[in-house]
């Protein structure tokens, strides 16, 4: 039996793009799968794949992420109704894609509350039963831009760092106190999703724009397979070690790569 078979799976923002596809795998391989998103109608149709897919137990909940009182109370109903939580995957996530100076104060401190502050409250919400359980896996979907910064990505780039030091500050707590339990970060570049519709890759053989049904399946492997960290594409891997270089030839390299022109014709999903 795997990880995934019978266990209860969350995943916060699952209604569309890759926390969609993650659930309906995690559902083909026999997991009881609930959904947090904030988006009703999508939340209903996801929840319908879930059941086609083969979900024996399959739950939606209404859960704005971004606010900690509407994660405890959304945490309460799912503990209620599906019990302890066996993989969290803590996928939600927006973007801004603007310049710091055209971003309006309100959006940076929602980035940073959905993309980074809502994996204090889930895992606050859901770690005691895990520990108490000694059985459990969170998965933080952080990003390549946890890695590097880029231009029209402030916001977004230093949240995900800050994700990425969650989930290595985690996985050091929980080594030392609850060692049954894993964890995974997730670092993909831009994926071919509503989210970042509109971003472009000047060598895409290098930096391919990645395919949201792969990022997915690399997910639910990362689960079954204990995978403390997935990095994609695999040059994604080289950049800590490019930061010995000195900080022009690190920025040159960068720009030359074509990361720093990456966002210039960013759209964005549409606004539904």
């Amino acid at each position: 039996m795997s990880e995934i078979a019978g266990r209860h799976i969350l995943v916060t923002g699952g209604a569309s793009g890759i926390g969609r596809l993650t659930a309906l795998r995690m559902a083909a391989r026999g997991g009881r799968v609930s959904v947090w998103d904030i988006h009703t109608e999508n939340l209903d149709r996801v929840v319908a794949e879930l059941g086609s897919a083969g979900c024996a137990v399959a739950r939606g909940w209404i859960c704005d992420v971004s606010k900690r009182e509407s994660v405890y109370a959304a945490a309460r109903e799912t503990l209620g109704h599906g019990g302890p939580v066996d993989v969290l995957v803590n996928n939600a996530g927006v973007v801004s894609g603007k310049g710091l100076l055209e971003i309006p104060d309100e959006k940076i401190e929602a980035t940073f509350a959905i993309n980074t502050l809502s994996l204090f409250w889930t895992a606050k919400a859901f770690l005691p039963a895990m520990i108490e359980q000694r059985r459990g896996h969170i998965v933080t979907i952080a990003s390549a831009s946890s890695l590097i910064g880029v231009a029209r990505l402030a916001d977004y780039a230093a949240s995900k760092w800050a994700a990425m030091g969650f989930d290595e500050s985690l996985r050091a707590e929980l080594r030392r106190s609850a060692p049954a339990l894993e964890t995974t970060v997730v670092c993909p570049f831009f994926i071919d999703t509503g989210m970042f519709r509109g971003v472009k890759s000047r060598f895409p053989r290098l930096l391919p724009i990645l395919d949201e049904n792969d990022v997915a399946d690399r997910i639910v492997d990362a689960v079954e397979r204990n995978r403390r960290r997935v990095v994609m594409p695999p040059i994604v891997h080289w950049i800590p070690l490019l930061r010995v270089l000195p900080v022009g030839v690190f920025d040159a390299l960068a720009t030359f790569l074509g990361v720093n022109a990456s966002m210039d014709e960013f759209k964005g999903r549409a606004a539904s």
